[in-house]
């Protein structure tokens, strides 16, 4: 690495940047100095063995007391409480990096301990008897008879959304939830998303933040997109989710304070357990109970159908068979079962179709996002537990730096 690049926040991103030249995905987003990401690509990419020395120099230089940056930058005093807490955040991320790296350059860690170590949060097998409670109360609810997976895997799938609809429900609920979002919280005046429909993902939905405040937002309409989950994807993935957390922190910690780390965001981080944690808790803090209502606003008017009480019970339902993911990464990342029967239970204990399911495995076999779900498992638990029903304390999610710790302080 070049001596320009002089700073211990400098070098952060130019390490992160050199990481991704070997992960594809890896920097999800980075619109910070060109330079830096020019000086990353110059050459072949680094040898992993001198990644891991540079993320393991970072750490002990941040642990030494080394200043984050020269004086004057305008960041915050390292002697106030903002700037002990960018240290600890700076810290975390580099854990997570150095994991990555370590794990990039051949060296095994089991499952549990890998995510651990990159984000902040041990993962757990969701208990047995918690599915069944909800498999329980499922089957009181769905209607027809037969088995509770067919049952349930047809009455949410008839909720489809014909695909030249979709669209328009897509731009009008992120309008309304734009507008709740700005009320609550504020977005900076210019941020804008872009809505756009891909297939061949492995995922259901991304944000690529694009800096100058703008979003490209991507559907993946392999699998249908169903009125049921539709709102919590725009929610999800713009407002009050990925696309107002990079704009917030855009404007309140890089232009304002010049916290040139806020410029890149790192997959295998602990930065992305809270991203996709408040993404996740979103809309139940700008909409409530209202999620019914909510659609029927946004939906009828094109004629898409739904039925109000499948969009109740699978709110409630969701996040539970959801954390059936996380036993699903277990299989087989930890028990080393075949794919193939993974799906089949993946299938049986989320109650999903097949196909849903196979995508479901197919994110978690991605090199890039195989310890990713608990992101998602963990993440909105203890988002949910930070905020308790108070929206300055999602406010908080949204603006400042902080870490999987600190949500449990």
């Amino acid at each position: 690495m070049s001596s320009v690049v002089a700073s211990l926040v400098e070098r952060y991103v130019g390490l992160g940047l050199a990481v991704g030249r070997h992960i594809p995905g890896y920097v999800d987003a980075y619109y910070g100095p060109p330079a830096l990401a020019e000086r990353a690509a110059a050459g072949p990419p680094e040898d992993p063995a001198l990644l891991v020395d540079r993320a393991r120099a970072l750490l002990a230089a941040l642990d030494a007391g080394e200043p984050l940056e020269a004086a004057g930058t305008g960041a915050p005093d390292p002697g106030t409480e903002a700037g002990r807490r960018r240290r600890r955040w700076l810290r975390a991320q580099l854990v997570g990096v150095l994991t990555t790296v370590r794990v990039l350059g051949g060296e095994h860690l089991a499952y549990a301990d890998e995510v651990e170590l990159s984000y902040g949060v041990r993962p757990r097998r969701l208990p047995a008897d918690e599915l069944a409670a909800v498999h329980r109360e499922l089957d009181a609810l769905v209607p027809g008879s037969g088995p509770l997976a067919e049952r349930l895997v047809a009455w949410r799938e008839a909720q489809a959304i014909p695909p030249d609809r979709l669209e328009p429900a897509l731009h009008s609920l992120a309008e309304d939830l734009r507008e709740r979002t700005s009320r609550l919280f504020s977005l900076p005046e210019g941020e804008h998303v872009d809505f756009a429909l891909v297939t061949s993902k492995p995922w259901s939905g991304f944000n690529h933040y694009l800096g100058d405040l703008r979003s490209r937002v991507e559907i993946n309409v392999d699998l249908p997109v169903l009125a049921t989950s539709i709102a919590h994807l725009v929610a999800h993935e713009a407002y009050p989710g990925h696309h107002s957390e990079h704009t917030r922190k855009e404007v309140g910690l890089v232009r304002a304070r010049r916290q040139l780390e806020e410029t890149i965001f790192l997959v295998g981080t602990p930065q992305c357990l809270l991203a996709e944690g408040l993404a996740d808790l979103g809309l139940e803090v700008v909409v409530g109970s209202g999620l019914v209502e909510l659609l029927a606003e946004h939906l009828r008017p094109l004629k898409i159908g739904y039925d109000p009480d499948a969009v109740t019970v699978l709110a409630q339902a969701g996040e539970t068979l959801g954390a059936a993911r996380a036993n699903a990464a277990f299989r087989l990342h930890e028990d080393g079962a075949d794919p193939e029967v993974v799906v089949t239970e993946l299938a049986r204990e989320a109650l999903l179709p097949r196909k849903r399911a196979e995508k479901a495995v197919e994110f978690l076999l991605d090199p890039t996002w195989r310890a990713y779900i608990t992101c998602y498992v963990e993440g909105v638990r203890r988002c949910r537990d930070f905020v308790g029903g108070r929206p300055e304390r999602f406010a908080r999610l949204l603006g400042e730096q902080l870490t999987p710790d600190d949500l449990c302080a």
